[in-house]
């Protein structure tokens, strides 16, 4: 299956998607995990205390040396457009009509750390403005990082993140808060609903999880039959006629490209049983298989999109400095998936950059070696691009 029926090639900046047979067609931006904490932070506008309380490191600063002694200085401070470097011209030529993101770091300038984990993530909430100079619409924030710094920093990322005019989802003052979905209007009509939910596979601690009196995550128990049938009943409530659904997920380990079963059982139930139309993954740092189900796409990982891992050498052979723009044609009547474009990219010196030939290459090779075995292909596109076939 190609994008629009042809090769998802774009003319004179503009996606021929939108108007292929009078259709009502959305280009959604997905992506995997955006990191702009520790060393990030540290480079951009309004960096908050570099104090850490990791084993690997004491300051954020660190990261900073490490990816300066891998790339090469970065200057200091760069500006709130920096770390999305060439991302921002394709974001430029695609022109998507919303773009959403899994955000896995607290947006606060709190102290309050959490004592028995192992990393924690903040950003300055004076640096929220590189969001907003991504043009990102929302943040799922059902994740392991966003109670980092306790309460008050989930409650400073929420005033930060609604205080720049983000949709936010997944996390909130209470469990009512936390479940319910983040409401965008598509142009042409309809909605996109993003439900944020997260797992404990993914190192989300149950302590985490939102209650009716209680601030916290929307942890899901387990993937089971009963779980699926209260997510069915809470996109029933919200679903109106040319909705369309994303199920956003942080789930599974951060290494390796096997997807549970119970993980491939969950996502087909939720496009089968809860009128989901996307299935947005992400807790992996390297991107993993894609599956399309009854003409929805299922994302099992996403990888990260954004991360200040330059200069550490652990997993090197999972290329988490490779990462992916998706893209995604849905018909807007449908829900069903008309084409899914990605473009590769890389991390250096905290900077988004096109991925040279043989690193895109390599990373699809990866993904049409996985996906392969979940029934898609992922073909090369022009100028590097990739494709998948279904």
């Amino acid at each position: 299956m190609s994008i629009g029926g042809q090769r998802g090639r774009l003319v004179g900046g503009r996606s021929p998607w939108r108007s292929i047979q009078g259709r009502r067609r959305m280009i959604l931006f997905l992506c995997g995990d955006v990191m702009t904490a520790r060393g990030i932070d540290q480079v951009l506008p309004h960096p908050g205390d570099p104090a850490l309380h990791e084993g690997y490191a004491t300051s954020a600063k660190d990261y900073v040396r490490l990816a300066e002694r891998a790339h090469g200085p970065i200057p200091r401070p760069v500006g709130f457009d920096y770390v999305w470097g060439d991302a921002l011209a394709e974001w430029a030529r695609v022109a998507p009509d919303l773009r959403f993101v899994n955000l896995e770091t607290a947006v606060t300038a709190s102290d309050d750390w959490q004592h028995g984990k192992g990393i924690h993530y903040r950003m300055h909430p004076g640096n929220a403005g590189c969001l907003t100079a991504a043009g990102i619409d929302g943040c799922a924030l059902a994740n392991n990082h966003v109670l980092d710094w306790g309460v008050s920093g989930l409650v400073d990322t929420l005033d930060a993140l609604h205080g720049a005019g983000l949709a936010t989802c997944g996390a909130g003052h209470d469990l009512a808060e936390a479940a319910a979905p983040a409401l965008l209007p598509c142009p042409g009509g309809g909605r996109l609903l993003v439900f944020s939910c997260g797992l404990s596979s993914s190192g989300v601690p149950a302590a985490w999880a939102a209650a009716a009196d209680a601030p916290g995550v929307n942890l899901l128990p387990d993937l089971s039959a009963a779980t699926l049938r209260g997510i069915a009943a809470d996109v029933a409530a919200v679903k109106q006629p040319g909705d369309i659904v994303v199920a956003s997920i942080h789930w599974g380990g951060n290494w390796g490209y096997g997807i549970p079963a119970a993980h491939r059982a969950f996502a087909r139930g939720l496009i089968e049983r809860c009128s989901v139309d996307v299935v947005h993954g992400h807790s992996s740092h390297h991107p993993i298989g894609i599956e399309v189900h009854r003409e929805r796409p299922i994302l099992y990982g996403c990888g990260d999109f954004l991360n200040d891992y330059e200069g550490i050498t652990n997993h090197a052979a999972y290329r988490s400095d490779l990462c992916l723009m998706y893209f995604l044609e849905i018909d807007g009547a449908s829900g069903r998936l008309r084409g899914l474009e990605m473009t590769p990219m890389q991390i250096r010196r905290f900077r988004l950059g096109f991925a040279a030939a043989d690193d895109a290459a390599w990373l699809r090779g990866r993904l049409d070696r996985e996906g392969r075995m979940l029934g898609t292909r992922v073909e090369p596109g022009p100028d590097g691009r990739l494709e998948l076939r279904w």
